[in-house]
């Protein structure tokens, strides 16, 4: 067994051949996590608290930060084992090859107890000193994440993109809960717009990363039923947002200024969705695509805290 303070350089994830030991910095451990996916989860995770928390009438700062720290351990614990179970396919990817579990830099055995331990910690903190719902459904984000999308699904079906979606809609549901106890109608609002949104945010991914896919032998829908389809997926997931978005508006948990952005900005994706069918350079329209979400879901979740009632 490899020891985790050490890189070993390997041809394969299992058989290590011309190693070169190197101690592991504090960066290293951070950065199998994948911190860029879990701070772009931690604005739902505090749009959920901070709607919940003006719903309730209620807001403690202690709850808060043990709801932050403690989501943000159960989702690098689940982003580490997603590197683990993906290290042999990682390898056959450009982007990925040089990951630190895929290159052996970290051993694998390691890598399991890390984030299965950073998943037990934070769930514990979250139902320690929030609340067992909270823990309840960060365990159960990590569940679908770990071993219904990544060990299962990304192998053997192009839905993979809409059953991963499930997991990456519970930070909103934690933060809620984490305040109320309960999951009450703006928390399910919230799940679904997440839910929805990341469906043409990662089709649209996918579509940019689409080769690596193919070599790596992932079943993402762009390789599997083609660029076409795919535009139709996101056209049709859009516009099924729109309406979802304006739906925190109708249950009372936001203000007006919030439905008139969402509104339009619901309106302008789904007119660049409707473009890509005249687009002639698929991968631009891919990245404006892209990009567009991530400005959507941040403008979104700040004027939803901004106008929240």
């Amino acid at each position: 067994m490899d020891t985790p303070a050490t890189y070993n350089r390997s041809t394969t994830t299992d058989e290590v051949q011309n190693s070169v030991s190197l101690p592991l910095t504090w960066r290293d451990y951070i950065e199998v996590t994948k911190p860029g996916i879990v701070k772009s989860n931690l604005i739902v995770i505090v749009t959920g608290f901070w709607l919940a928390s003006a719903w309730s009438d209620t807001f403690s700062f202690l709850l808060f930060l043990i709801t932050v720290v403690g989501s943000s351990l159960v989702m690098g614990g689940s982003c580490v084992l997603n590197n683990y179970l993906d290290r042999d396919l990682d390898l056959k990817m450009e982007r990925t090859k040089d990951r630190i579990i895929a290159s052996g830099r970290m051993s694998a055995q390691f890598a399991l107890i890390y984030g299965m331990s950073l998943i037990l910690i934070g769930t514990t903190m979250l139902g320690i000193w929030a609340n067992s719902l909270a823990a309840l459904l960060g365990l159960i984000g990590a569940f679908i994440y770990v071993v219904v999308y990544t060990a299962w699904m990304k192998r053997t079906t192009d839905l993979n993109t809409v059953v991963g979606a499930i997991s990456g809609a519970m930070p909103p549901l934690i933060g809620w809960a984490a305040v109320t106890g309960n999951l009450e109608q703006g928390a399910w609002v919230l799940f679904g717009f997440l839910f929805i949104w990341q469906i043409p945010h990662f089709l649209a991914l996918a579509i940019m990363k689409s080769e690596d896919y193919r070599a790596a032998g992932y079943q993402m829908l762009p390789v599997v039923k083609g660029f076409l389809e795919t535009k139709r997926q996101i056209l049709l997931w859009t516009g099924a947002l729109v309406p979802v978005s304006l739906f925190l508006y109708t249950v009372g948990v936001v203000g007006k200024i919030y439905f008139v952005t969402a509104a339009v900005l619901g309106l302008g994706w789904l007119a660049l969705a409707i473009a890509g069918f005249f687009a002639q350079d698929v991968m631009k329209w891919a990245r404006q695509m892209f990009a567009y979400s991530l400005v959507y879901l941040i403008v979104l979740c700040v004027v939803m805290m901004l106008n929240a009632l």
